[in-house]
């Protein structure tokens, strides 16, 4: 039986080992097997939630074994370490506990077929100092840091009534990601109120935004730009738009001008690049965002067995821009992906990869939702705000559910999730 490899549980790798546990899988014609170095898997845009505190991992997260139990795939926790094409073989990093223990040796994986998707991470262009003092959300582990030091700056300000000290969070990079946890950040401070911290709201709590382009939300259509400009400014952020940050200290950044801006907490979400691991490995060709190059039909340009998607594909389009690092471009990939690996099985021509746009959106937590839509259909897209942009922006989340659980399992879940938000605590405390 042949054996095909998933690198990533994220949007794309997730929806991709579910599609071929369904088909290849199903009728015993390959072993599915998917390699991440988490044990759960939570959608990337809602990691800024993770952060905020207003959901966790129990609730919203996959446990990848137990996935792998009900959809019949085989699960391997781990971090790719090496690759060798030539043997169609990956190597996985020993796993160690906390305390440096081994759990797990090295291990080796033969492929038939290999699907890249790793995903990407936060560059920081080589800033000085942005790696020791900044939080990252990236990952999980990485939310959940930022979660833990914000508690613990909520509970200092709410200890200090008497001088009216306000906690300051400098975030830097305007893009969804850093929009959207602002927001989240003015919505934590009033829950904070109700649980056990009454001396907080959101009148004690600053938030920068810190954006090296001439306006947020860059890759967005201005409309959106100005709306969510509006929205923020309104809730209390101040927005430095045209501002480059030159370097991070302990306290605060430090601007291209020599201008200070001091903060309690530290935020890095400006631009992504793919791990710097695929060009190490020194076999894809890449782009300048460390993305494995690869041709029409996903495959890689050096290996027809190897397959990137998601965040970590370099998919130029006829254009020539870049596919862009989002969870709909890994939707569209993944679904590309199944179907090119199912051709191959059945010996019929593969398919080319097309990218639609269907518009972007941008959450505000509780006060605004704005975007677009129709951008695949129209040269203009449909600007939308409000209660429809909110229900559009959770469709694409209930999409994922169904994608990863199937129709029925996914709604279950789904509506778990609505009964927990009813009954269970609004603001996440550990």
């Amino acid at each position: 039986m042949k054996k095909i490899v998933v690198v990533g549980g994220g949007a794309g790798g997730l929806e991709l080992v579910t599609k071929l546990a369904k088909s290849l899988g199903k009728q015993q014609q390959a072993e599915i097997i998917l390699v991440d170095k988490s044990r759960t898997h939570v959608w990337k845009p809602l990691l800024h939630e993770v952060a905020a505190g207003v959901i966790d991992k129990y609730s919203d997260g996959v446990d990848y074994r137990m996935h792998a139990v009900k959809h019949r795939y085989r699960f391997e926790l781990g971090e790719m370490k090496s690759l060798n094409a030539e043997l169609q073989s990956i190597t996985l990093s020993a796993l160690n506990d906390e305390d440096g223990h081994q759990i797990l040796p090295e291990r080796s994986l033969n492929y038939d077929y290999l699907i890249m998707a790793l995903g990407s991470k936060s560059n920081d262009f080589n800033t000085p100092g942005v790696k020791e003092h900044c939080f990252f959300l990236d990952s999980l582990v990485q939310a959940e840091r930022f979660h833990k030091a914000l508690l613990n700056q909520l509970l200092k300000i709410n200890n200090d009534a008497t001088d009216n000290r306000v906690l300051h969070v400098a975030i830097v990079g305007g893009g969804a990601t850093g929009t959207e946890l602002a927001a989240q950040l003015y919505h934590v401070a009033n829950l904070a109120r109700a649980y056990g911290m009454p001396e907080m709201s959101s009148k004690r709590i600053k938030v920068s935004i810190i954006e090296a382009d001439k306006r947020i939300l860059p890759a967005l259509p201005e409309r959106i730009a100005d709306s969510a400009r509006k929205a923020l400014v309104k809730l209390g952020v101040d927005v430095l738009e045209n501002t480059r940050v030159a370097s991070a200290y302990k306290s605060g950044f430090e601007t291209a001008d020599g201008e200070r801006l001091n903060a309690d907490l530290l935020v890095w979400s400006a631009g992504v690049k793919a791990p710097d691991f695929l060009t190490a490995l020194d076999i894809f060709e890449t782009n300048r965002a460390n993305q494995i190059l690869v041709k029409p039909t996903l495959q890689s340009t050096r290996f027809d067995n190897i397959f990137a998607i998601g965040d970590c594909c370099g998919f130029k389009q006829e254009n020539n821009n870049w596919v862009p690092p989002r969870a709909q471009s890994a939707h569209q990939m993944a679904a590309t992906a199944s179907k090119n690996l199912l051709n191959l099985f059945k010996q019929r021509e593969l398919e080319p990869f097309y990218y639609r746009d269907y518009g972007s959106l941008v959450h505000l937590s509780r006060y605004s939702t704005v975007g677009s839509l129709m951008g695949a259909l129209s040269n203009n897209s449909m600007f939308i705000e409000g209660r429809l942009a909110k229900i559009v922006y959770l469709s694409l989340y209930n999409m994922h559910q169904f994608a990863i659980h199937g129709y029925l399992r996914g709604v279950i879940v789904l509506l778990s999730r609505k009964l927990g938000n009813i009954v269970g605590m609004r603001l996440k405390l550990h």
